[in-house]
């Protein structure tokens, strides 16, 4: 599903951010990414996701070579990714159904499709039923999950979270992870940033760990 082959990142007049990172996650597989302060998991994410592109070596995404794709082509790309952040990105002026139906919006469904996919994907991350309420109205570990939610609406391929349980205590940073799990389990790959070492023990699922840029795999 998602394939490294000598992958480095080196931005312009500075040193490699990623130096010849090679690994392959498969189909359904669920990982974590994890690493010090600056070793680089926020890049690494970035390639998959298109907003960067890396300096030498070779991505491939579903088989498809991201170092040749042209930017017309990176919108269509995109919706096979679900993108999840430590600040989860919602429009506070926008109620829970409006900020998990954008993406749909965006790509033009109609009215009726857009309601029954929030809706299923609301179930998903058990929010059926708040779809009218606003995120400020909503715990930290509610508003995470609008964000799983608006990211698994497009019913994605993979899933990459940057940080997703930085902001929620030890609780609900295991519901969370649990929810991944249940997207691996219908075929989903997930790849997870985070530097919090005990979760990530406790889940029992691979770590990829970056040490300045290089990637020792655990």
């Amino acid at each position: 599903m998602l394939k490294f082959d000598h992958v480095s990142k080196r931005y312009p007049e500075g040193s490699d951010v990623l130096l010849n990172v090679s690994f392959h996650l498969k189909r359904g597989e669920m990982a974590f990414l994890t690493g010090h302060s600056g070793a680089g998991k926020s890049t690494l994410l970035k390639l998959i996701a298109m907003m960067e592109f890396c300096s030498r070596g070779c991505i491939l995404l579903g088989g498809q070579n991201l170092n040749k794709v042209t930017e017309r082509e990176i919108p269509y790309i995109r919706r096979k990714l679900g993108l999840i952040f430590q600040d989860n990105k919602l429009l506070y002026d926008r109620t829970v159904f409006d900020n998990v139906a954008l993406p749909l919006i965006v790509s033009g469904y109609g009215y009726k499709e857009i309601g029954r996919r929030v809706r299923a994907s609301l179930d998903k991350v058990g929010l059926l039923g708040k779809e009218k309420k606003y995120p400020l109205t909503l715990s930290g570990g509610e508003q995470q999950r609008v964000g799983i939610a608006r990211a698994v609406i497009n019913k994605p391929e993979i899933i990459l979270a940057d940080e997703p349980t930085g902001n929620l205590d030890p609780e609900l940073s295991a519901e969370v992870m649990h929810l991944f799990e249940q997207f691996q389990n219908v075929g989903v790959t997930v790849l997870i940033a985070s530097h919090d070492a005990n979760l990530l023990k406790r889940m029992g699922h691979r770590i990829l760990t970056l040490d300045h840029g290089q990637l020792k795999v655990g």
